[in-house]
């Protein structure tokens, strides 16, 4: 691959017709639904991408199952994850046969390790933060020798998450903005990269917790920044981006417009998620929401699609935003 290929839109889109074709009859084509009642408090055509029912609860079965379906089969995989991406990891490893282990910060919340533990991968800790753990494992598998992958700084990961853009445009017909939250930024550059090669024109949004804006921060700043991040809800989208990430340049391009929100915008989400969809969404899914929300004013009389990334959240963690609010 030339230095600069992955700059090109053309890229991407390439990408995630190659994720299509291998990981189609492994993954869930999630519905997108439509939502009454934020269409109508922001006057505009809302839908919800349910990635909250993806395989494994969130959307990085896509990624994951197309990386590991690239490689060699028996290649050994390190990976290292808060959660999501590494239940996707066990869950493309248990389907395909593989082995791996994946390396998880300390703060990594018990009921993600739950779901881990019911998959035979080897679970490993290290560090307070993804980043942390996510530079220990590489180099120990750079030492044995072993595959590692990033849940986001990679291009058959990117294009694995950008074929929910492929399912989109499948699903609506007209396109006008999609709300997508930033952790890594592998979902956005996905999604992005193909539906901006179809279409210039649909307004990509990044949404991120205040907390945890390390994307926007690095983009605002022009380099990528190595901040601390704050405890929030949107656990599935905090902490810091790898120093030579791809996403970083692809944001760059891709994203026409970042939007914060504050923790009880993101409480507030999840509840409404509840509340008017009878369904559970975690705190990344919540952000989208949120933003939303906050700046519906700017999407009035537009098909705005909003991504529901995730859905674990637990049971405990819920108790405590229904109780806070009754």
């Amino acid at each position: 691959m030339k230095e600069n290929d992955h700059h090109n839109p053309m890229n991407v889109s390439k990408k995630v017709l190659e994720a299509e074709k291998r990981i189609r009859t492994y993954i869930r084509e999630t519905p997108l639904e439509y939502s009454p009642y934020l269409s109508k408090i922001g006057n505009s055509k809302v839908y919800l991408k349910l990635e909250n029912i993806q395989l494994t609860g969130s959307f990085k079965a896509r990624g994951a199952m197309n990386k590991i379906l690239s490689l060699t089969r028996g290649t050994e995989i390190t990976t290292a994850s808060s959660g999501n991406h590494g239940l996707a990891v066990a869950y493309s490893l248990s389907k395909l046969g593989g082995i791996g282990t994946i390396y998880l910060p300390t703060t990594t919340a018990p009921v993600k390790i739950e779901k881990l533990r019911n998959y035979d991968i080897q679970l490993e800790f290290y560090g307070t933060d993804s980043v942390e753990a996510e530079i220990f494992a590489k180099e120990i598998a750079h030492r044995d020798k072993k595959v590692f992958i990033s849940p986001y700084n990679d291009l058959e990961i990117i294009g694995g998450q950008g074929t929910i853009g492929l399912e989109l445009t499948r699903q609506l017909a007209k396109i006008d903005v999609v709300l997508v939250t930033i952790g890594g930024g592998g979902l956005i550059s996905g999604i992005a990269g193909y539906l901006k090669n179809l279409n210039p024109d649909v307004e990509i949004v990044g949404c991120l917790p205040q907390n945890s804006a390390v994307m926007y921060e690095s983009i605002k700043a022009g380099r990528i920044l190595d901040m601390e991040s704050k405890p929030t809800l949107s656990d599935g989208s905090a902490g810091g981006i790898e120093p030579d990430a791809i996403t970083f340049e692809l944001c760059q391009r891709y994203v026409d417009l970042y939007i914060l929100v504050n923790e009880e915008e993101i409480a507030n989400s999840i509840l409404l998620m509840l509340e008017k969809h009878h369904m559970v969404v975690e705190g990344a899914a919540g952000v989208t929401i949120a933003a939303f929300l906050k700046e519906k004013d700017r999407f009035k009389e537009k098909n705005v699609v909003l991504i529901m990334c995730g859905g674990n959240i637990s049971i405990q963690q819920l108790k405590e935003i229904i109780c806070s609010r009754s």
